[in-house]
């Protein structure tokens, strides 16, 4: 078996090679990995590679540490995947003490950071951490259910890695953090924070927490942040931050790299810098491609852009980050009435409200009250709350249906009544069409308020196709299959095409509706998502039943 064993090798065919040794014992596959990488490095990773992810688990655990670190380290990121998660949990704690640090980061996942937390395995838990990104650590923070092991994890981890994973934390990790964090570590953090992300903070903890947050704040930043605080909640004002690079027209480049380079490590964005001149007024920008490109004794007044995009402070905060968004910038100047530069809005910034803002449309659009925990933080009662109002609008709103069926149902054929569940679901589809796609052009601002017109000129006629398509396919199905098919009685021509003509209307009426009512809604300075799917289908369904009603009495 060896001999044929290392002629696939050499013919390079790894596949059979690999099921050659597949009936072996972890103990021999071991050893045939040991004599790979002593006489053969070369042919080791490809052989690895073509193994069945769990034989070579197995053997992985019995080599010494030298061989499994160049198994490891030659893998592809979803073949190490696949192989680690083939070793126990234990296992895999074993592989990574003494790995390089680059090795570890690839190789533990949560559950090994966890064990190695539980097993106080500092030396190897330290280095790790400090290598991962601070969204990754606020995960792990997020899982630690210990208030002691949260403290632990927080301070074996670098001082401006732990004010960025801080910033990152769910706010009920943050506020437990809070509380076993001693007043000289708590004004560290606060010290390494950027203002607006104190803000932040401040905006979602008790108010126990907040007077003690405030209390480690120096007077200067505790003034910022009061100022930042009177802004509206969805205003520009209330997610800028102040902490930008400012420079001087009448500077050099060499002098605007002077001021960088003393101001930098406190500023969020030092990409972009913004001109002011005495008074603060916003003059222009420079990039720092722009200062680079530029000679050293260039003036800023000569290399600036003077046609800068900014927002005031009292702007919808979701406008702003859409205009970041549309323009793709790192960040855009906020001024006050006087057109004085008082802060600029970052991208990150704008990421964070444009998803708040979707979430809150979604929730909306399921006639659910938007809240901002997760849901599985969200407590039962909670739920009950913020869907129990709409939903009783909704079944009040629905009793008109039963009011219209209850009215004319003794002039009804029973064929007709039985056709009803299809032309409500079929009009609310419709609506829930129409609706859905004018919110999202509303939202993108594709379509504005004086756009109505063409707006129900477009539905008017994609509804007609639409019906017309349904209406045929629909009295072909009553006609053939449910009246000569399956033989139910009083499927007649005439009741056929009183559906169709019902069918038809609803879909034309539920596309109108679903139409003009978001418009309507940012006409009264409402939020169009509120008469989204479920309050355009209560409208449609007794529209529905109306018209089926109308037209069986009419022909």
């Amino acid at each position: 078996m060896e001999k044929e064993f290392y002629e696939l090798l050499i013919a390079q065919n790894f596949e059979e090679a690999a099921e050659l040794v597949a009936k072996e014992s972890p103990e021999d596959i071991a050893h045939i990995l040991n004599e790979l990488a002593n006489e053969n490095e070369g042919l080791l990773i490809p052989f690895c590679c073509a193994m069945e992810s769990e034989l070579l688990a197995d053997a992985l655990i019995l080599l010494d540490k030298t061989v499994q670190e160049k198994i490891l380290g030659g893998l592809h990121d979803d073949e190490l995947e696949a192989v680690m998660d083939e070793v126990s949990l234990d296992d895999t704690v074993d592989i990574i003490e003494e790995m390089p640090e680059a090795l570890v980061r690839r190789i533990a996942e949560l559950d090994d950071i966890m064990q190695l937390l539980k097993e106080r395995n500092y030396a190897v838990l330290k280095p790790l951490l400090a290598s991962m990104n601070a969204i990754d650590l606020a995960e792990v923070f997020e899982e630690t259910e210990s208030d002691t092991e949260l403290l632990i994890l927080f301070r074996i981890l670098p001082k401006d890695l732990a004010a960025e994973t801080f910033v990152e934390m769910d706010a009920d990790v943050t506020k437990r953090l809070i509380n076993k964090l001693s007043d000289r570590e708590l004004r560290a953090v606060m010290d390494e924070l950027f203002l607006d992300d104190t803000v932040d903070l401040i905006e979602e903890m008790p108010a126990s927490v907040v007077k003690r947050v405030l209390a480690q704040s120096d007077s200067e930043t505790r003034a910022c942040i009061n100022e930042l605080l009177k802004y509206p909640k969805d205003s520009a004002g209330s997610i800028m931050t102040i902490e930008f690079v400012s420079l001087r027209p009448t500077m050099t480049v060499d002098d605007a790299f002077e001021r960088i380079r003393r101001t930098a490590i406190d500023k969020e964005t030092i990409y972009t810098c913004y001109v002011i001149d005495p008074t603060n007024t916003l003059l222009g920008l420079v990039t720092a491609k722009d200062l680079m490109l530029a000679p050293k004794t260039a003036l800023i007044e000569e290399i600036m852009n003077d046609n800068v995009i900014y927002a005031h402070t009292e702007d919808d905060k979701e406008e702003v980050a859409r205009t970041i968004s549309d323009y793709g910038f790192l960040a855009l100047p906020v001024v006050d009435r006087e057109m004085r530069l008082v802060g600029i809005v970052t991208v990150d910034d704008a990421m964070t409200v444009l998803q708040e803002e979707n979430t809150e449309d979604i929730a909306k659009m399921a006639a659910i009250t938007p809240t901002d925990r997760p849901y599985l933080k969200t407590g039962v009662f909670t739920l009950w709350k913020t869907r129990v109002l709409w939903l009783l609008i909704l079944m009040l709103g629905s009793t008109f249906t039963s009011l219209i069926l209850n009215t004319y149902e003794a002039r009804l054929l029973p064929c007709l009544v039985a056709c009803v569940p299809m032309i409500m679901g079929t009009g609310g589809n419709s609506g829930s069409q129409a609706s859905v796609t004018v919110i999202r052009a509303i939202s993108l601002g594709e379509v504005e308020s004086r756009d109505v017109g063409k707006v129900i000129w477009k539905e008017l006629r994609a509804s007609l196709m639409l019906g017309l398509t349904l209406a045929a396919v629909c009295f072909v199905k009553l006609i053939f299959l449910d009246g000569m098919l399956l033989g139910i009685e009083g499927y007649t021509p005439i009741v056929c095409l009183i559906v169709c003509l019902a069918l038809l209307c609803a879909v034309v009426a539920a596309k109108l509706v679903g139409a003009i009512l978001p418009i309507l809604a940012k006409l009264l300075h409402l939020d169009p998502a509120v008469v989204a799917n479920p309050f355009i289908t209560t409208i449609v369904d007794a529209v529905s039943v109306l018209l089926l009603c109308g037209l069986s009495i009419l022909l």
